[in-house]
């Protein structure tokens, strides 16, 4: 009984030339497959990167668009030297309603400074009416859960 295990081998068997010439093809297919996996490599995050930039463009509402950070000021009117790109060149009443709801909302943004100062103070108002142990009328009481 022949072992055919290479280590055991002696260098006069016949099996031997096959032995290294199938172990220079898979060398050979080793390295082929190390130079697709660098190329895979190098160009799969390019691809991936522009196939997630058109599928999210393709999702976007067409709406209009304000670009590098430009807001409206408030004459309604963007900021001068930004530009603006029109996503969809299609119902100006839509994009005159987005400028609308666009301004309605930076003017609230802007009034919750002084709606929290009113807040704290109500807040502590309330607090010093709790706190105080005079005569009240029992329908102004709160009344205590335990």
């Amino acid at each position: 009984m022949a072992l055919k295990d290479p280590q055991f081998r002696s260098s006069g068997d016949p099996m031997e030339g096959s032995d290294a010439e199938e172990l220079e093809e898979l060398e050979a297919d080793v390295k082929e497959m190390a130079q697709k996996v660098r190329h895979y490599r190098t160009t799969l995050p390019d691809q991936l990167k522009a196939t997630f930039t058109s599928i999210l463009s393709s999702q976007r509402p067409p709406f209009l668009e304000f670009v590098s950070g430009s807001e409206p000021e408030a004459s309604g009117e963007p900021n001068p030297g930004q530009s603006r790109v029109l996503l969809a060149q299609g119902d100006h009443e839509t994009s005159e309603k987005i400028q609308l709801l666009k301004q309605k909302i930076s003017s609230n943004v802007s009034t919750i400074p002084v709606l929290l100062k009113r807040l704290n103070e109500c807040m502590s108002m309330v607090d010093k009416l709790d706190s105080y142990n005079g005569i009240m009328h029992p329908a102004f009481k709160r009344r205590r859960t335990s």
